[in-house]
């Protein structure tokens, strides 16, 4: 019974720290952008900004690596072949989307003219 109960604990803390974010948010955005006043300020959120930009992209990647292997073999994945091909599909869009926005967040900051 102790055996069956240790077992549970470990998967179930080891699907807590799967599930937990690998790379957490280097800075709180919200306060970042209030307090930004100088060139600096804006510049180190538009690098941030274009950080998360090639993350999205990178994912963006990862599924059409993806959506190409459920293409060209989706005789493995039987039924459920279409699903995780439309699945991709919304992801791609979704990531690619989301590099967009942050591309043109990181442009916006570089445009903002503060005093030193």
């Amino acid at each position: 019974m102790k055996t069956k109960l240790m077992i549970s604990l470990l998967l179930a803390a080891g699907l807590v720290v799967a599930c937990a974010e690998m790379n957490p948010h280097p800075m709180d955005m919200d306060l970042a952008v209030q307090n930004a006043e100088t060139k600096a300020d804006h510049e180190a959120l538009a690098e941030h900004y274009e950080e998360a930009a090639e993350e999205m992209r990178e994912k963006a990647q990862e599924h059409k690596k993806l959506l190409r292997q459920y293409e060209s073999k989706s005789y493995l994945y039987g039924r459920q072949a279409e699903d995780l091909k439309a699945h991709c599909l919304r992801l791609i869009d979704v990531y690619e989307k989301a590099a967009q926005e942050n591309l043109s967040m990181a442009k916006m900051h570089r445009q903002i003219n503060t005093p030193n």
